[in-house]
């Protein structure tokens, strides 16, 4: 175990600087604690610099654009970026690996509710966070929600709740080591996803299983009521729950939730009901309405009032990149949804619109099938393609399909100055674009930056 008191002097290389915290965190936490402290990227000076200045208060030593062995060698300890992959030939020369998420967990002991899922996970969290704020001021949130708890460690205090959003590479990291045991945790789904870094979709599964694999019966397991629910159901030793898109068989009534007519139920005994969410939400679509509902049963297991629970679910606005409604200009509202980076977030995020609709999607493929959008893009009035290798996946079901579309734009913009020729009052744009980031932008977040920026600057 890792003992605050022994950093002091300790040797520590950090594998992954990085652009959103992560990296940052970890190099400052160390530096902070007495340790000699080296950052080490891939990525160049120039883009990482936004990076380094926000290091450059504290003693560390930068190596960038390179790895080299020495650092991995001489280091006592290796602190891992989720990025990288634990093949990593250099990885291999460490004697010791950590992660900032394995760090946080042998310093704190604070309750935590761990969430992880293909998608939905970001906003789950986001809404939790939102409403234990009017309850305990001082909760904290971190993970893959690009804040690292490393962040915010020094100022916990020992009853201080801790939400994690932890992503399977995250949980992969942690691999079978007993330090995640969370007094609540939740799978939001199951869906094909980076499929470039696993050699199979089990391999996928198997790490999103990582995050119950420790809970007894003294804690909570919160899953679907799916193929891949019921088999973690069958498999979790926690006190499991389980949640429905719409109202289950009566016999089901029992340490649940539900959507029925819009509104989330709860029942502990299948006898006494409790409305947990309303029919009013501030953003449309059915997904983000059941990611509200999973919210609400964890805020419901936390022994948050529900009146508290109905209120500030329905006040909850979104989370940035995620059918972010970010502005309305001559008439057409325009909505970010660039954390869309599998197909089947694209198809529930273009379903969800009532108004016509203007789609600017696809992007870099990551090993996925593109099938489960046939049916969703025959939605839009128009789409607009971005260039990419999961672009040239998507053309041939668009031809198959008889859907027109523009493109593929080699810019966000021209993409956008082009989708704005079609649009009129009251269309709605949005850019979901089913694909990741890379080869035109740095992330999903700096796509999604940049397409907000563009339609600011209108």
């Amino acid at each position: 175990m890792i003992e605050l008191k022994k950093l002091k002097g300790l040797k520590v290389t950090v594998m992954g600087l990085g652009l959103h915290g992560g990296g940052i965190a970890s190099a400052r936490f160390f530096a902070e604690a007495g340790s000699i402290v080296t950052v080490t990227d891939l990525g160049s000076p120039e883009i990482l610099q936004p990076s380094v200045d926000k290091l450059s208060d504290l003693n560390i030593r930068f190596v960038l654009g390179e790895h080299r062995e020495s650092d991995f060698t001489d280091a006592d300890m290796v602190i891992k970026n989720p990025a990288v992959p634990s093949t990593s030939r250099y990885l291999k020369l460490s004697k010791k690996i950590e992660t900032d998420i394995s760090v946080f967990l042998q310093i704190a002991d604070n309750r935590i509710i761990a969430v992880t899922g293909s998608k939905g996970k970001s906003t789950t969290v986001s809404a939790v966070y939102h409403v234990m704020k009017k309850v305990y001021p001082r909760v904290k949130l971190g993970g893959n929600i690009t804040v690292s708890p490393l962040t915010f460690i020094n100022d916990l205090k020992q009853e201080d709740p801790v939400i994690l959003e932890l992503s399977s590479w995250q949980l992969a990291d942690l691999g079978e080591r007993e330090l995640l045991k969370p007094e609540i945790s939740v799978i939001t789904n199951i869906m094909h996803d980076h499929q470039n870094r696993y050699k199979c979709f089990e391999d996928y599964i198997y790490d999103k299983k990582l995050i119950y694999r420790n809970q007894t019966a003294h804690e909570i397991s919160i899953f679907s009521d799916d193929e891949y629910g019921r088999e973690f159901q069958s498999e979790s030793r926690g006190n499991k729950y389980t949640f429905y898109a719409e109202k289950p068989a009566e016999a089901k009534q029992k340490k649940a939730a539900w959507l029925e007519k819009s509104k989330g139920y709860f029942s502990e005994d299948g006898k006494k009901i409790d409305e947990i969410l309303s029919e009013k939400l501030s953003v449309p679509g059915e997904h983000f309405r059941l990611n509200m509902l999973i919210a609400a049963l964890i805020l419901n297991r936390f022994h948050i009032k529900n009146e508290i629970i109905r209120t500030e679910l329905s006040a909850f606005t979104g989370v940035a990149h995620r059918m972010e409604h970010f502005a309305t200009k001559r008439g057409v509202t325009f909505y970010n949804d660039s954390a869309a980076t599998i197909p089947e977030a694209t198809a529930a995020a273009v379903e969800s619109f009532s108004t016509p609709l203007i789609l600017i999607t696809g992007g870099t493929d990551k090993e996925l099938l593109f099938d489960s959008l046939k049916e969703s893009l025959k939605i839009p009035k128009a789409i607009y393609m971005l260039e990419g290798s999961g672009t040239e996946k998507i053309i041939p079901i668009l031809k198959e399909n008889g859907i027109a579309w523009h493109g593929p734009y080699s810019s966000m913009k021209e993409a956008l100055n082009q989708s704005l020729e079609s649009a009129i009052e009251g269309d709605s744009i949005i850019l979901s674009p089913g694909c990741t980031s890379f080869g035109m932008f740095l992330n999903e977040f700096d796509r999604g930056d940049t397409f907000k920026e563009l339609v600011k600057a209108l």
